[in-house]
């Protein structure tokens, strides 16, 4: 059986070195890949499920300081030794260090595949604290990345190389790339956490919605992945804003898989989202919330 669905492998180029974004083995061989976000939990799952399909180099992206980086990169190189992590600290919700970052993608690499926005600020938790500065701040961190990166990284996923001389490289021949935007379960439904928040959320996925009018002819994807309840590391539990949202007794009540997620599970889908096992999803959102919102919520029949 032949390595890839579609275009078949240029002349003198073995079927086992050709790029295509339809590898029947879902690796990201050649792909270069952004992740914004990465000195987070999601963040670092997402950088380590992308070094695990086999990218050639990712930029682990963040405006906090270096620090994170070296053992980030530390980390995943230690694993996955093929793969290139690049800290770079820049400020996400600009729109001249978007365009900066892909210059110096493209300069260094010739080319871009994947990017993945994953950032969050959860804001007030009532309607009567939220300030209009605090909806603009929500909306510029939460919604603001995902814009930037369907307006700009598209022409650089369009562009095509010969095969580079850099570890886990391969050819690519024809446009493709793969946006993936991650946000809350807040974008599909109201009620969670606060109004700003879910507010916001609801702008990422229609950038989300949006971008696959944008796209059509383009060879590039977007996708959302909504996440419910995952385990971080932040203790929502204290005082009367997180009501308890994270006791063990909570979430065996209203979430199907009674637990909360893990960073890893929302990694897993980033990379499916990343690879050709994705090949025809485009402008869907995958909800990773272990049931959460569709049993909620629990009613008692009559």
């Amino acid at each position: 059986m032949s390595e890839t669905i579609g275009p078949k492998a240029p002349p003198g180029v073995p079927e086992s070195e050709h790029f295509s974004p339809y590898r029947s083995d879902g690796k990201l061989y050649g792909f270069v890949c952004v992740v914004t976000g990465a000195t987070q939990p999601v963040g670092k799952a997402i950088v380590t499920e992308l070094a695990a399909h086999g990218a050639a180099c990712i930029y682990a992206c963040s405006s906090e300081p270096t620090d994170p980086y070296t053992s980030l990169a530390t980390s995943v190189n230690t694993t996955y030794p093929n793969t290139t992590v690049i800290g770079y600290p820049y400020k996400t919700t600009t729109e001249e260090d978007t365009l900066t970052l892909i210059d110096d993608i493209l300069n260094s690499w010739g080319r871009l595949d994947v990017w993945v926005s994953s950032t969050s600020l959860l804001g007030p938790r009532s309607i009567t604290s939220t300030t209009p500065t605090d909806l603009l701040s929500l909306f510029t961190t939460n919604t603001s990345p995902s814009f930037y990166a369907l307006k700009y990284a598209p022409a650089a996923m369009q562009k095509t190389t010969p095969k580079g001389p850099y570890p886990n490289a391969a050819p690519k021949p024809e446009p493709y790339g793969s946006i993936i935007v991650v946000t809350s379960v807040a974008a599909t439904y109201g009620g969670c956490w606060g109004p700003a928040f879910t507010i916001s959320a609801h702008a990422a996925l229609g950038v989300v919605r949006a971008g696959v009018a944008v796209l059509k002819g383009t060879g590039v994807r977007i996708n959302a992945i909504t996440a419910g309840q995952i385990d971080v590391g932040v203790d929502l539990n204290a005082g009367s804003e997180g009501m308890g949202m994270q006791s063990k007794e909570v979430q065996e009540r209203v979430i199907g898989l009674e637990r909360a997620g893990r960073p890893q599970e929302v990694g897993r889908v980033a990379g499916f989202l990343a690879s050709g096992f994705s090949s025809y999803i485009t402008g869907a959102e995958l909800r990773v919330d272990g049931g959460a919102s569709v049993m909620g919520p629990l009613t008692v029949p009559v």
